[in-house]
């Protein structure tokens, strides 16, 4: 059965699965707007899942045909995957963030392997054992780099500019960019009075940033041909600081369900990262590759049971961590090691 939820004052939210994810759907969500249903996030590139969107969106007494527009929270194929089709079916703008408009053209202009290359050589740099970046050399070789996810992802039409209204007839969506789990994130503050009245400012469309049970991912911005040394970790913390203030009445994220008190949600995802930090310095006390932190760090599961694609994605945000660390003056590289190894300080 399809899954939609109202969420009143012309807002409701359609369960669009992804596929063999534990995360289990992306909540796209609906605004309607005097021109037309605009869509926040379309959902993975899946049969399955355009079939949810399309089920979904008739179950509202509308159509993908009917969309006036798509707003993306940031790039990731849970969230954008879906677009190229929704605007190729209704002639519907598509709208994103600069900072991920670009990963989306890199990533298509770039030759497919150009990414296991990249990741092949970061996963050695960081001391990753030989067993886990052989398959990716075997990928490459065999051209299975073109199966990536994202690799004809649709290009925007048109810019979210952080701070300004976007231009929905009829309503007031602000965009508000929040930095860390891709460059290019943003949350959309709806700024009309709750439906329900209650108390607070409006609600959060908060993609991935702020969610209620979990915490979302935060590894490095993964660029092949930039040597920056960002601070993601930096920059979800910044962000969500950024969110509390807002005082919200309630936030419709991309996953699980919405929910009240952001502030309260903000504040323990700040002390979560704390503790956390604080505890990967103990760790540090002895030099360890950044694989070698993730091997020890905390898990929803052991390191033994991890998936290999999973090990990838804990390695970077291992990875950001240090970065983080880093940049506070807490850890250090050692100087001369190889692959890098970093110590508390």
């Amino acid at each position: 059965m399809t899954q939609v939820t109202e969420h009143g004052g012309g807002v409701w939210s359609i369960r669009v699965p992804i596929p063999d994810n534990p995360l289990g759907h992306t909540l796209v969500h609906l605004l309607d707007t005097d021109r037309g249903p605009v869509l926040i996030d379309t959902g993975w590139d899946d049969p399955a899942s355009w079939t949810e969107l399309a089920d979904g969106l008739a179950a509202l007494g509308t159509s993908v045909q009917d969309v006036h527009g798509v707003v993306i929270t940031h790039h990731h194929p849970d969230h954008h995957g879906l677009s190229g089709q929704v605007r190729e079916a209704s002639g519907a703008w598509i709208a994103m963030h600069a900072a991920d408009t670009a990963v989306v053209r890199r990533t298509r202009e770039s030759e497919p392997g150009t990414w296991l290359d990249y990741l092949a050589r970061k996963l050695a740099a960081v001391g990753a054992p030989e067993e886990h970046t052989a398959p990716l050399r075997a990928a490459r070789t065999s051209g299975r780099a073109s199966t990536l996810p994202g690799l004809r992802s649709a290009l925007p039409d048109r810019e979210i500019v952080p701070g300004e209204l976007l231009d929905l007839a009829g309503r007031r969506l602000r965009a508000v960019w929040t930095p860390g789990h891709t460059p290019g994130h943003v949350c959309l503050h709806l700024e009309e009075e709750h439906p329900a009245r209650l108390p607070g400012h409006g609600r959060l469309f908060s993609g991935d940033h702020l969610l209620p049970g979990i915490s979302p991912h935060i590894g490095l911005y993964e660029d092949p041909d930039d040597a920056t040394a960002t601070d993601p970790l930096g920059d979800y913390l910044d962000s969500l600081e950024r969110i509390g203030r807002l005082g919200v009445a309630e936030v419709l994220p991309a996953h699980q369900y919405a929910f009240t008190d952001a502030a309260g949600r903000v504040r323990a995802l700040l002390d979560h990262h704390e503790e956390r930090l604080t505890g990967l310095l103990a760790i540090l006390a002895n030099p360890l590759t950044p694989w070698q932190l993730a091997e020890r760090m905390e898990w929803n599961r052991p390191w033994e049971q991890i998936p290999y694609g999973s090990r990838t994605i804990a390695v970077s945000e291992a990875e950001a961590h240090l970065r983080r660390l880093v940049k506070l003056g807490r850890a250090e590289a050692v100087a001369g090691s190889d692959p890098v190894t970093y110590v508390a300080v």
